[in-house]
């Protein structure tokens, strides 16, 4: 089994980078694979160029990598903080130039783009790893959480990924040495329960 990690954090030393390296840590404990992207270490460019939007269109090296690592993956975690209600725009990019038609997912034959894809990714989990400064109960209550609709409903949903678990680690701003010691045994034990034996 492979499993594919993706980090969203521009600053190294953050909480996310400390969240991706227990992820890898307990995946190569569990005897998985593990294909790991600090995707603003990695430079990774997030605007996508108007000649990869055709299905069959030609792709740079490091975006034909990431796809091809995207369809054979079993499993994706996905570390970043959440901004605005939304992943990074590196993460964003990272969607829009990965996630593609025919390779996450595809319309049925006699639909133009209009109806409902059907999801090809071979995945069987997600886990999605989010830090934010503004609690739980308010970013339900007032925004409506979109971070769960967006990985569970838009990406990894839209794309047949059904098992998509998720866990915000809140407020990280004015959490202790004690509590992020915490969190991060927390995402191991997470991490260990979607991709360990069954």
């Amino acid at each position: 089994m492979a499993v594919s990690v993706i980090l969203a954090h521009p600053r190294p030393g953050s909480f996310n980078h400390a969240l991706a390296g227990v992820v890898c840590e307990t995946l190569a404990d569990l005897g998985v694979e593990v294909w790991f992207h600090d995707l603003c270490a990695e430079g990774f460019e997030a605007l996508l160029p108007a000649a990869e939007i055709p299905r069959d269109a030609p792709l740079p090296p490091l975006i034909a990598s990431h796809c091809r690592e995207a369809a054979a993956a079993e499993g994706f975690v996905i570390v970043h903080p959440n901004w605005w209600g939304m992943p990074p725009a590196v993460l964003v990019g990272w969607v829009d130039r990965v996630m593609r038609p025919g390779l996450a997912y595809e319309f049925l034959e006699g639909d133009g783009g209009e109806g409902v894809p059907r999801g090809l990714l071979a995945a069987r989990a997600a886990v999605v790893l989010n830090t934010s400064n503004t609690a739980a109960q308010r970013e339900r209550e007032v925004f409506g959480d979109p971070l769960e609709r967006i990985w569970k409903d838009c990406v990894f949903g839209l794309c047949g990924v059904a098992d998509v678990r998720r866990r915000m680690f809140e407020t990280l701003v004015t959490s202790s040495s004690g509590q992020r010691r915490g969190w991060l045994e927390e995402a191991s034990a997470l991490t260990a329960a979607a991709f360990g034996p069954a």
